[in-house]
């Protein structure tokens, strides 16, 4: 374990940082999941009411720095064209 106090504090601010990471993942995944499951259940109305909130999740997690850029915009160019698909 760590014994200087700026150590000790980078750990408190790592732990801190870890956990809200993993929470704002967390909640990406399970939006997309969301909506993953109303476009395979080809449920329309579903999908179309998922869609604004879903882009609004992942573009808040590129915000925070939980995901890539690129990354972002692949999810919802593709989440986005399987809406138009249905």
């Amino acid at each position: 374990m760590a014994s200087h106090k700026s150590a000790l504090k980078r750990i408190k601010q790592t732990a801190r940082r870890t956990a809200q990471n993993r929470a704002h993942t967390t909640r990406l995944r399970h939006q997309i999941r969301k909506m993953r499951a109303a476009l395979a259940a080809k449920d329309k109305a579903v999908a179309v009411a998922l869609l604004k909130p879903t882009l609004e999740v992942i573009d808040r997690s590129l915000r925070k720095g939980v995901l890539h850029r690129n990354t972002a915009a692949r999810y919802k160019s593709r989440l986005t064209l399987a809406l138009n698909a249905l």
